[in-house]
């Protein structure tokens, strides 16, 4: 890190140099596709790929409402109208039949998160595009170096959208993001609508806006980005496990579907008695987190520019009292997992 952040100081550039065409050509390699065009943030690689879609006011796009609200809001700064649906309940990803049952004349885009850094179900979702002339953007922002069906998160859609925010698998030291494509064209739509529309310096071409990565932080999710496939290793061996041991418990572990192979952003348990189980881990000293304790239609600010999907989120509000994230990072030494283990084991059965 040290090395490729003294390189950048000696070129002199900070803003769209060498370390961002680097990263974007190299982490478009990683993830199998033609194109990568680094942007400001996660949020602002969403909403950048919807518009240079052209997805705006008077259409719709089909997410989910069991997702951070970033997604959420880079539909409604496009200017189009969120349609949340319900999500399967053994992988808590967007529901294929939701979808299809949320469609109106309206729809324009179904937009999955793979959540936790597992993919959504995606096949389903690009029959039904397919089928009914739409756009798939995929949410990558926890899921970089996860698969379906041997293919990479980011490749499967029209457009892959990254964060960089320094919780993530790969991360900044502050914010960043990525959309990744095989279109050339959305590429290069995409390079002048992060950039003022500048096809050459002082000349708009179009009504662009400014969202670049800057070079430092290029250089320092390059420097981990040779060491992604060996942490998301760690991880997975981590969550092992802690699956393992959390076999025929009253504490249900995430499901790693057949057709995934699961990043481990984050590892998901869950729980009738999910509080309970929380209190008595801070007490032993075990820090959890809930992702996410109000599901995006319960938030004040993005509730009345919803629409909700046909059949209702019971699942997703069910799903919310029950979520429990345990510790799970690269870093995480073995007898630090046997800990969480044991005081997870001791605090089941004492609110048994």
């Amino acid at each position: 890190m040290d090395a490729r952040l003294a390189r950048v100081f000696e070129s002199g550039r900070f803003i769209l140099g060498e370390a961002v065409a680097e990263l974007e050509r190299e982490f478009a390699k990683y993830c199998r596709v033609r194109d990568g065009v680094a942007v400001a943030s996660g949020t602002d690689a969403l909403w950048l790929a919807l518009e240079a879609l052209g997805i705006g006011a008077g259409d719709e796009v089909i997410t989910v409402s069991n997702t951070c609200a970033p997604t959420v809001a880079a539909i409604v700064k496009s200017g189009a109208t969120p349609v949340l649906v319900d999500v399967d309940p053994a992988t808590l990803t967007i529901d294929p039949e939701r979808a299809e049952a949320a469609l109106s004349s309206r729809t324009r885009c179904v937009l999955p998160v793979h959540l936790y850094g597992q993919c959504a179900d995606m096949q389903p979702l690009l029959d039904l595009a397919r089928r009914r002339d739409l756009l798939v953007v995929e949410d990558c922002a926890q899921a970089h170096g996860a698969e379906y069906r041997g293919a990479r998160a980011g490749s499967l859609g029209h457009a892959g959208c990254f964060s960089y925010y320094p919780t993530k698998n790969l991360a900044a030291l502050g914010d960043g993001g990525m959309v990744v494509t095989d279109d050339a064209a959305l590429a290069e739509r995409l390079r002048l609508l992060r950039n003022y529309g500048y096809r050459e310096p002082g000349r708009s071409v179009l009504n662009g806006y400014t969202s670049r990565l800057d070079e430092l932080q290029a250089a320092i999710i390059l420097a981990g980005l040779d060491r992604l496939d060996g942490w998301n290793q760690r991880r997975r061996a981590i969550a092992a496990r802690y699956s393992a041991a959390l076999a025929g418990s009253d504490v249900a572990a995430p499901v790693e579907a057949p057709y995934a192979w699961h990043a481990y952003h984050l590892y998901v348990v869950r729980s009738h008695q999910r509080d309970q189980l929380r209190d008595r881990l801070k007490r032993s000293g075990v820090e959890t987190l809930i992702h996410y304790p109000v599901p995006v239609h319960h938030q004040e600010g993005f509730a009345s520019l919803c629409r909700i999907g046909d059949g209702g989120l019971q699942r997703t509000e069910r799903i919310a009292g029950e979520i429990l994230s345990l510790p799970l990072f690269p870093e995480l030494r073995d007898d630090e997992v046997e800990l969480v283990l044991e005081a997870v084991a001791a605090a089941n059965g004492a609110i048994r």
